[in-house]
């Protein structure tokens, strides 16, 4: 968080144990299967080491899919009891994704994370699905954090994490990386993810865009790419 900041979470102990569950690597979203676009950087020398992979997902945090995510997933938290709107906010978070890779990312992590979620009874999930079809990830995970009592502030940034950390695991295999220095760029990351959640709140759904264009070159680029070992 910005230096002087100060964030006040009013998640209980057991809303908390189903956000950890929700975004931990071993729910089966399939986020394993998917680098954004970083395998083609990884091959393209962008991505070769612990410094440059910081750098990389310094700027997709900050300027690319993980401020947006954060943003929507907060609109789609506090459009919960609404469904007309959280309807609206779920296409708009179709229409943002950059490329065809990037929107089967968020759609397979999305309609997955529905399924996988089905002992907690995401009936808001259910009705999202039959109004708009397939669901972006970050509009699932924040409609049924607010059903289920878990504060926006705690859900942008599990979310903002999980991106992180899948990012991380898929260049510890690209590059190759080792864990050590895998774990080294995360904790560096630490303080930016805390960042980009703080500014996430109160920002309109008119602020989604970004400047993060060599990760959506990366995504188009992969495509095509000859080699792949990640379905983006």
């Amino acid at each position: 968080m910005p230096a002087g900041s100060t964030t006040i979470m009013t998640t209980s102990p057991e809303a908390l144990l189903r956000l950890l569950t929700w975004l931990s690597p071993a729910f089966p979203t399939g986020a394993y299967a998917y680098s954004h676009g970083l395998e083609w950087a990884v091959e393209a020398r962008e991505v070769r080491d612990g410094p440059s992979l910081r750098l990389w997902l310094e700027d997709v945090l900050t300027h690319g899919a993980g401020r947006n995510d954060a943003i929507l997933l907060r609109h789609a938290h506090q459009a919960a009891s609404d469904p007309a709107a959280l309807a609206e906010v779920a296409r708009l978070a179709l229409t943002v994704q950059p490329s065809r890779e990037r929107r089967g990312e968020s759609v397979g992590q999305g309609n997955a994370f529905v399924a996988a979620a089905a002992a907690w009874q995401p009936d808001i999930l259910t009705t999202l699905a039959e109004t708009v079809g397939d669901l972006p990830y970050p509009v699932a995970v924040g409609a049924l954090a607010a059903s289920k009592g878990i504060d926006a502030d705690a859900a942008a940034l599990g979310l903002l994490q999980a991106l992180a950390a899948n990012l991380v695991s898929a260049a510890v295999r690209l590059v190759p990386l080792g864990q050590f220095a895998g774990l080294a760029v995360l904790a560096a990351l630490e303080g930016r993810i805390g960042e980009v959640a703080a500014a996430s709140r109160g920002a309109g759904l008119e602020e989604i865009g970004g400047a993060c264009f060599r990760a959506d070159i990366a995504s188009i680029r992969h495509e095509t790419q000859y080699t792949r070992l990640f379905r983006s």
